[in-house]
């Protein structure tokens, strides 16, 4: 095994500062794990946070990436929860275990350490196990993408058969809210902008195609394909003015789960439908471990495949990056 590693390093905002640089090879401290990298997938966070860091109070240099799938090569003093050979997926939140989550918690990848690196040292708690029916490129897409459509639609919206779910563009979250959904016996009704990715998602289980920009009233096409019923959940990702839309596609008591920024950090509605429609609005912020837990098992439960765009080698950041930025039909994925 070689004495060095290889980690990719930002100094500065923006992507052209991106570098991949060689450092010793640690030694996992007490309570630590050594982990091989296998994979890591891209979110649009990653791209955000080499732009302009978020808001974020980051230590340069900084490594980013949250969501990655890898071997465990050694442990330190005290583990009990992995020994080597394991196969892990890191957890997006550090602290967050199950319930309510603590005001000290934070994200790999952002104020915590970042995933993109041939190896990393995780604290033996910010893993789980990976599914056993996944290759190691899709197991990394769980952590963020995955995880973010479960909490919104099984852990927190009690999500049922027969029901309808809508979800906004063909990303890694809502193609991941598709398969969930139907792998729970509800319709699916995608909004997008391309034909084609309309296209790609009905082969996947959507229920229903709208072309956003071929459609003068998607809403109203929505409300019209369910029925005049409304839909049972929305998975909000544009964000923005969006929000308003979507709240005027549930129906009754319907609960929409804000989850991305495409259009804004300000989101705006009417309040009419707020009143008249009863809904629930929930910010979704990925999800604690346990949950991620329970993800996996369903995973390997239904066979569910997550859908990757593209792969790309490690070295070749910088391309995935471009890929990402043009809004793939999918997950694009590091592989090392």
């Amino acid at each position: 095994m070689s004495n060095t590693l290889q980690r990719w390093q930002l100094n500065r905002f923006g992507a052209h500062h991106l570098s991949l640089e060689s450092h010793p090879l640690p030694s996992p401290g007490p309570g630590e794990v050594l982990v091989r990298v296998e994979a890591v997938s891209l979110n649009y966070r990653d791209k955000l946070m080499i732009d302009n860091g978020m808001g974020m109070p980051l230590t340069m240099p900084f490594t980013p990436a949250s969501d990655m799938c890898g071997t465990v090569i050694a442990t330190g003093e005290g583990v009990t929860r992995w020994r080597a050979e394991d196969r892990i997926v890191s957890t997006f939140w550090v602290g967050w275990m199950d319930g309510v989550c603590p005001a000290d918690a934070f994200a790999l990848g952002g104020i915590g350490p970042g995933m993109l690196a041939s190896h990393v040292l995780l604290n033996e708690h910010w893993a789980v196990a990976a599914p056993r029916t996944l290759t190691a490129a899709q197991a990394s897409t769980l952590p963020c993408a995955g995880l973010t459509a479960w909490f919104a639609l099984v852990e927190t919206g009690a999500l049922r058969a027969g029901q309808t779910v809508l979800v906004h563009g063909t990303g890694g979250v809502a193609l991941f809210g598709l398969q969930i959904a139907r792998a729970h016996g509800a319709q699916v009704i995608v909004v997008s902008g391309s034909d084609h990715k309309l296209e790609q998602a009905r082969a996947l289980g959507a229920s229903h195609g709208i072309n956003r920009h071929g459609t003068a009233d998607w809403v109203s096409a929505a409300r019209e394909w369910t029925g005049g019923r409304g839909v049972n959940h929305v998975l909000e990702i544009v964000g923005g003015a969006n929000l308003g839309r979507s709240l005027q596609t549930l129906g009754q008591g319907g609960r929409a789960s804000v989850i991305g920024l495409l259009e804004g950090d300000q989101i705006s509605s009417s309040v009419f439908p707020v009143i008249m429609g009863r809904p629930t609005i929930q910010g979704i912020s990925v999800g604690h471990r346990r949950a991620l837990e329970e993800l996996v098992r369903a995973v390997d439960a239904t066979g569910l495949q997550p859908v990757i765009a593209a792969e790309y080698d490690y070295t070749e950041l910088p391309l995935a990056l471009e890929h990402l930025a043009r809004g793939p039909f999918g997950k694009v994925v590091l592989k090392f």
